[in-house]
């Protein structure tokens, strides 16, 4: 419930509740005392008598408070191509069936479009950042940038003729172009580059994107050890493989971000580790398309930091972040046949800090902590299926979903409040996707 009040000494006070405060000491507040000002937390107090004069008050009993979610992996406009070429291996699901509806389909406004779906839909299951990797990059930012939505935003290179670089030899002032273009326009986007996958990147290609992103100072995003398929490919091209074969060239630091790593092995971990490179982990996408799993608790324990991330909606088929913490949770511990892998604190974590530490934002977002950008979800927990409630990590991993959360807050501005999202006119939204799907079916 929110009421209004005269004074407006702050912005927003959130009241009541359970605060999962995801800060490096995991403290947990009962009937907190949140205030945000100017789309920043001033202050986070414990139960009690307080004086604080607000414009909106959000009383949130029996619900829990948590930074929102930081979607670390995704190709927000695929949303269009959800369900359209399921149960297929990865190299044909690629080859022969994305690239070429890709090739024919992919233009500005369907990108803005599906960008604009998928923002819903990180929204209403309680993610409040995203890093994207996809052709007509702008037009995602441009999405991003109307939702109100904070993103780290990739402009992607490959070798091969895309839908937004006919001449690969125009790739250096593409990406040049592309940082300057979004540098400093919003406090909420981040941008960055992004080489599709080693397979599909020649040594020149991977190494004159990275060192632009190391002359701008931005991220740099790659496919990495996803599939067997790949590490044969490089291992034949290159006699190293995939993870060695980065590392040789130099790509690999603290400003890269590796997706998947599926298949790695001991020395390769180390590798990562002691460049300092991030790990991408998006457990569902590759189960779906029998990638393989990642074995992210030999990488944690080696001390690499990972996040949480979708992937693409024609490889999972959807953006619930919440559910991708359950199946993070799951998927390691029957592959090591060890129930204590992966516990709800450490996928959590994986959700929220450590994927703002991924994405280069922990300074800003990440935890509920004064100081910090107010990047913040509700969860009613006043749901049959989340009662009772024992262990809220627990709910939160393996019970809750995107439809329990019910207010959504980005840089101090609510978004979403009972499930209304304030910003987007959704019917609007879905009819324009369905129209792009009607002109796919008839291919």
């Amino acid at each position: 419930m929110i009421d209004t009040a005269q004074h407006m000494d702050i912005d927003i006070l959130i009241t009541g509740g359970t605060l999962l405060t995801m800060s490096e000491s995991m403290d947990i507040i009962e009937n907190p005392v949140i205030g945000i000002r100017d789309g920043k937390i001033l202050f986070v107090e414990k139960e009690g008598a307080f004086q604080h004069r607000a414009n909106e008050i959000i009383d949130a009993p029996g619900s829990v408070i948590m930074p929102g979610l930081v979607n670390t992996h995704t190709h927000l406009p695929m949303v269009c191509f959800r369900g359209l070429a399921d149960d297929l291996p990865l190299m044909d699901w690629l080859n022969n069936h994305i690239f070429p509806v890709e090739l024919k389909y992919v233009n500005r406004e369907m990108v803005y479009d599906g960008s604009m779906l998928a923002i819903a839909e990180m929204i209403l299951s309680g993610t409040t950042t995203f890093c994207d990797g996809y052709f007509y990059e702008s037009s995602v930012t441009r999405a991003a940038v109307d939702a109100g939505m904070r993103a780290v935003l990739c402009m992607g290179f490959s070798d091969f003729f895309t839908p937004d670089i006919y001449d690969q030899s125009n790739n250096i002032r593409i990406a040049e172009r592309f940082i300057e273009k979004w540098t400093g326009v919003s406090p909420l986007i981040t941008p960055a580059l992004f080489c599709h996958a080693p397979y599909t990147c020649s040594p020149e290609t991977l190494c004159a994107i990275k060192e632009i992103s190391e002359n701008a100072g931005v991220f740099y995003q790659i496919h990495l050890a996803e599939t067997k398929d790949e590490v044969k490919i490089i291992q034949e091209k290159y006699n190293r493989t995939p993870v060695r074969h980065l590392h040789h060239l130099g790509v690999l630091d603290d400003k890269t971000v590796a997706v998947h790593c599926n298949w790695v092995d001991e020395e390769e971990i180390r590798i990562l580790a002691d460049c300092g490179t991030k790990v991408s982990h998006n457990p569902e996408s590759s189960m779906k398309l029998a990638a393989g799993v990642a074995p992210i608790p030999r990488m944690m324990d080696a001390g690499i930091t990972v996040g949480l991330g979708t992937d693409g909606c024609a490889s999972n088929n959807d953006l619930d972040l919440l559910r991708e913490m359950d199946t993070a949770a799951k998927i390691h511990k029957v592959i090591s046949m060890d129930p204590t892998v992966m516990d709800a604190k450490t996928v959590s974590r994986m959700a929220t800090l450590d994927g703002a530490k991924v994405l280069g934002l922990e300074d800003r977002i990440g935890s509920i902590e004064a100081g910090k950008r107010a990047d913040i979800i509700i969860l009613d927990m006043n749901k049959p299926h989340l009662t009772p409630l024992y262990n809220v990590y627990s709910h939160i991993v393996y019970t809750a979903s995107g439809s329990d959360v019910s207010t959504v807050i980005i840089d101090g501005k609510i978004v979403m409040r009972d499930r209304i999202l304030l910003n987007m006119d959704i019917q609007d939204i879905m009819k324009r996707v369905r129209k792009i799907a009607d002109e796919i079916k008839l291919q």
